[in-house]
């Protein structure tokens, strides 16, 4: 367990202290039609990784990778944001196959606020994992906020979910998972 987790966390990360409980949460995952990525903290480790020429890169997890295709294959939308500017991103994302990329952004919530007018979707339809503060905005505005074990604890408090797994260490792939299960349950399609 992390020990700078907030305390009395259930199984799906809901913080003791909030008013919902279960039932409502699982309503809320199936009813995301839009997941919202951050990338350095959330996909990655967080971890920038230096070449001796000045390239940057990140390590991604292969397990969230799979949770990624199998919510868009359950019909979930996925959209990276992401502050950062890296080559490896839109990489990543075409070899997920993640058409919606939106790297180097001030503003994550209008970057968020247009795709979900272009593609239909109300924001109350969205969840976004994040874990800092250039991600409370987007948690603040979304009808499913998550943030990652090792975010910081603004996050938290913003979040409605916080995961067992750190980010890029299995954060999405449990949150994918758990939109799946979702869906299936409550046989959103």
């Amino acid at each position: 367990m992390n020990k700078d987790r907030p305390p009395n966390q259930n199984k799906l990360g809901l913080g003791a202290d909030r008013a919902r409980g279960d039932a409502e949460v699982s309503r809320k995952l199936a009813r995301v039609r839009l997941l919202s990525l951050d990338v350095d903290g959330v996909m990655t480790d967080g971890g920038l990784y230096y070449t001796d020429d000045g390239r940057i890169s990140r390590k991604y997890n292969v397990k969230d990778g799979v949770g990624i295709k199998r919510a868009m294959e359950a019909g979930i939308r996925i959209v990276i944001i992401s502050a950062g500017i890296s080559g490896s991103v839109p990489e990543r994302a075409e070899t997920l196959g993640i058409e919606h990329v939106f790297t180097g952004v001030e503003d994550k919530r209008a970057v968020l606020e247009a795709l979900c007018d272009k593609l239909g979707i109300g924001l109350d339809e969205v969840a976004h994992i994040g874990d800092d503060l250039n991600d409370i905005a987007l948690l603040e505005a979304v009808g499913c906020p998550i943030a990652v074990a090792d975010a910081q604890p603004e996050a938290w408090d913003a979040a409605l979910i916080i995961t067992e797994q750190n980010g890029g260490n299995g954060a999405v792939r449990e949150i994918c998972d758990a939109l799946v299960k979702s869906r299936e349950a409550s046989g959103e399609e």
